[in-house]
């Protein structure tokens, strides 16, 4: 015989579920290389904008990265990944914000689409929503990324063609 569950059975084995623990050194070891992965791509240019490509299937995607602020041991920018085709009006193209922790050599997501102080790990349920290791998930999404931008990017300098009209852009553009 099937039993149905209940809504307090649901919440008893929510309570039961071991909480989400924080892998600290796993954490870093992203975030470090998250560093790296971004040194190759931008390098330490005294640039305040750098664009590039990523082409995904039959599409080219404009990565946009902005320098918001520089400190001597800080660097935080903004990422975004502009469709340079038309899309949908659902499809929304990811924005994020990190940090550079220049003597501590770590890249940390400090916001995505406008949420932001993201805290190491939540409860859930939560008011929000978000999930018990959201930030470690936001920080493996840099990461790959990152990843597909180096493997794929291409430097908006070059000439290239989209749909047969050739584009030019700058890579980047000095500070003010």
């Amino acid at each position: 015989m099937l039993m149905k569950s209940t809504q307090a059975d649901d919440i008893a084995r929510l309570a039961l579920r071991e909480r989400y623990k924080v892998d600290f050194p796993a954490q870093m070891a992203e975030c470090e290389a998250n560093y790296f992965r971004l040194m190759k791509l931008i390098g330490d240019h005294p640039l305040d904008d750098y664009r590039f490509l990523v082409q995904r299937g039959q599409h080219p995607w404009l990565q946009l990265v902005r320098i918001i602020e520089r400190s001597p041991y800080t660097t935080t920018l903004s990422w975004r990944q502009l469709p340079l085709f038309h899309s949908s009006p659902w499809l929304f193209s990811p924005k994020i914000t990190l940090r550079l922790y220049k003597d501590a050599q770590l890249a940390e997501v400090l916001a995505w689409e406008g949420h932001r102080r993201l805290r190491p790990r939540y409860d859930y349920p939560n008011k929000s929503m978000y999930l018990a290791d959201e930030k470690r998930q936001l920080n493996r999404f840099l990461a790959e990324w990152l990843e597909l931008s180096l493997a794929q990017g291409l430097s908006a300098d070059l000439h290239f063609v989209i749909d047969k009209a050739l584009v030019t852009k700058p890579t980047g553009t000095n500070p003010k």
